[in-house]
């Protein structure tokens, strides 16, 4: 039995589900979502839980239960809190400003990058060095920082470029002058 899938999910109360053959839908206070749900698993709601189980024990039952307990939590706290992902910009002259839901990026390149983000997604800028991406669809919200990441990712001799808030990036020693 997987440790994850037997979890139940507790439903906060602004939270609204409906469940309908197939599919799942999750209305909150900052939005909605939905989710197919495979046919190897069924969802029910039960006391104001969510509880997820195996119809039988295939291999892809066993595989799709924690996954599918888990994308429905992701679900449920995307639309009563919200997920959010912090970007820190280092290097000389690297910037970043929000315009019109785009964000524009100085990054050493000769013209300045426009990042167009994805609808759902809402950026705020802190000191003009760290980007703060907010958004209910947690999937979503990974796929953008990491393409803005991809733009300048940190270099292994000074550390320049974008990075996630808490990355360690291990730098290497430069090259050394040749002794005789």
């Amino acid at each position: 039995m997987s440790r994850v899938g037997k979890l139940p999910i507790s439903i906060p109360e602004k939270v609204v589900l409906t469940l309908t053959d197939g599919a799942l839908s999750v209305r909150g206070p900052k939005g909605t979502l939905d989710l197919k749900i495979d046919p190897a698993v069924e969802v029910q709601t039960i006391d104001g839980t969510v509880v997820v189980r195996r119809r039988d024990e295939s291999p892809r039952a066993r595989a799709m239960h924690g996954l599918t307990r888990k994308l429905i939590a992701n679900l449920v706290e995307g639309v009563s809190k919200g997920f959010s992902r912090t970007l820190e910009i280092s290097g000389v002259g690297y910037r970043v400003e929000v315009k019109n839901n785009a964000l524009h990026l100085s990054l050493g390149f000769r013209n300045p990058v426009v990042f167009q983000l994805s609808p759902g997604i809402q950026a705020r800028v802190d000191r003009q060095t760290v980007v703060i991406l907010e958004g209910i669809d947690k999937q979503l919200l990974g796929e953008t920082a990491a393409a803005v990441r991809r733009l300048r990712p940190p270099e292994p001799y000074k550390g320049k470029g974008i990075r996630y808030s808490g990355e360690v990036i291990r730098t290497k020693a430069g090259k050394t002058a040749a002794t005789r």
